[in-house]
């Protein structure tokens, strides 16, 4: 029933840009800067030379510049992306510009599109998403206290907003707001777009975190009194949670895209490592413990990769597919602890040093089990799902 081998034209994408990551990625991600990426007398060439490749935006459609594929062809590319912390910026594919360049997609005016999804689209500026308070649950949305209320040809906007990932240096950000409190609950907020430049608009600090590889930190933000215009809103009044959603479920695949080509990077590693290491008189290859290491890192890893397709597939196909992308959000941020685990575990002291990416792989996989919702909150969307489907005798898979 289905078939994820390569066709022609995707066989020869993964090998262009394997070919692209071999000669300029990995010579360069040591010119990494935590918490800023790649300067950017380095960042732009890189980026030019991908556009000129073909493999630009690859979430994007190519009326603004993107590759316009689908989620099955992004996943292949995906996972060749996904080898390296610095690639996705140098492919244009980075989050949270590329959700919020799939919101302003689907939900920008001509206007908006035109002022801020074109140069966003061409990696010209940056932009953060602002939805998560301090005060409230971040797995529950519908607990959100920032407000919006129309105020004449304005919207003030004051709420308090943290882990808000890309504030510094970004250009504007999209804010999720509470405009209509009384509503029903998912009909209760929207999401407005509010430059950086607004004098209500602060960055309070940037939260320090697990990891190293975000450009523009994780940010503590605050808006307050602040006045954007009546059409700063995206979409519809009340459409807040039907629009990031857009953004979140189509975000979460690429995040479980992305971890295959960290799990298959430090799989590499541990087998050319344990291939040359010598200890005791033979190889660490020859030990049992080490092959099972190998043997079990190659199995999970193959299970994550077919079930990320799978779920591409079925999105391609126009599907939600809700449940899919639940199981390999909690899944495969799993599968991606346990295979860098292992890597370090073979390196031995050498894996918990900066002399391989594998000690900042394994920082960065620990939050994978908590951003874009927890691990817990995905096993209860996958286990309801499951649980209504068989009380109403439909199929479970």
């Amino acid at each position: 029933m289905y078939n994820f081998s390569p066709t022609p034209e995707q066989k020869e994408m993964i090998d262009k840009a394997n070919a692209f990551m071999d000669e300029y990625v990995y010579p360069n991600e040591k010119h990494m800067v935590p918490h800023r990426g790649l300067p950017d007398d380095i960042l732009k060439p890189l980026q030019q030379k991908v556009k000129d490749l073909g493999l630009w935006g690859a979430h994007l459609p190519k009326d603004v510049g993107g590759m316009g594929t689908g989620f099955l062809t992004l996943g292949l590319l995906s996972e060749v992306i996904g080898k390296s912390p610095i690639a996705p910026y140098i492919f244009g594919s980075m989050a949270p510009d590329a959700g919020n360049g799939e919101i302003l997609w689907h939900a920008a005016t001509p206007e908006q599109r035109e002022k801020y999804l074109v140069p966003l689209a061409n990696g010209e500026v940056r932009s953060c998403f602002a939805m998560t308070e301090p005060d409230v649950s971040g797995s529950d949305p519908r607990m959100l206290q920032a407000t919006a209320e129309l105020d004449g040809d304005e919207w003030v906007i004051n709420g308090h907003k943290w882990f808000t990932t890309g504030a510094i240096g970004s250009s504007f950000s999209i804010v999720v707001a509470v405009t209509d409190p009384d509503a029903s609950t998912y009909k209760k907020t929207s999401l407005f777009i509010v430059e950086n430049d607004n004098p209500g608009f602060e960055i309070v600090r940037e939260v320090p975190v697990i990891g190293d590889h975000f450009a523009g930190g994780h940010c503590e933000v605050r808006y307050t009194n602040c006045r954007v215009p009546k059409d700063a809103i995206l979409g519809e009044r009340g459409e807040g949670f039907k629009l990031a959603q857009l953004r979140l479920g189509p975000g979460r695949i690429t995040h479980a895209m992305r971890w295959l080509g960290v799990c298959r990077r430090s799989l590499e590693l541990m087998l050319d490592y344990s291939a040359k290491r010598e200890t005791r008189g033979k190889k660490l290859a020859d030990f049992q413990s080490i092959q099972n290491f190998i043997a079990d890192s190659a199995a999970e890893i193959q299970a994550a990769r077919l079930m990320t397709l799978h779920a591409a597939w079925l999105m391609d196909q126009g599907s939600e597919a809700r449940k899919e992308v639940s199981l390999i959000k909690f899944y495969g941020a799993n599968v991606l602890h346990n295979v860098i685990d292992r890597a370090i575990q073979v390196h031995g002291a050498l894996g918990v040093t900066g002399d391989t990416p594998l000690e900042g792989f394994y920082r960065e996989a620990r939050t994978a089990r908590i951003y874009d919702g927890p691990d817990e909150v995905h096993r209860y969307v996958v286990a309801r799902t499951l649980l209504k489907a068989f009380q109403e005798g439909e199929e479970l898979y």
